[in-house]
């Protein structure tokens, strides 16, 4: 992991929009006030859009089994159910 950057608060608040940006751009800065530590500023991770195949093979081995005889059980229970009605108080 790079070394984080040290901003005084005073930079933060005079650099905001260059700093934000910064950060969107996966910087990350520790925040300090009167010569201490206060707070970091740390890129948020993405969400993966994707799995790769081996990681997804992986995965569905250490699934349990599924019997497809009870799944289609639970799916017909589930659709002759009736819905209720909200207005019906």
């Amino acid at each position: 992991m790079a070394a984080q950057h040290k901003i005084t608060q005073r930079d933060l608040r005079s650099r905001s929009k260059e700093i934000m940006d910064a950060v969107q751009g996966g910087q990350s800065f520790t925040v300090t006030r009167d010569g201490h530590q206060i707070g970091e500023l740390i890129p948020l991770r993405g969400r993966r859009r994707f799995v790769p195949r081996g990681e997804f093979v992986a995965m569905s081995r250490a699934a349990p089994d599924i019997s497809l005889d009870v799944f289609r059980a639970d799916q017909s229970a589930t659709a002759e159910q009736e819905a209720d009605d909200p207005y019906a108080r």
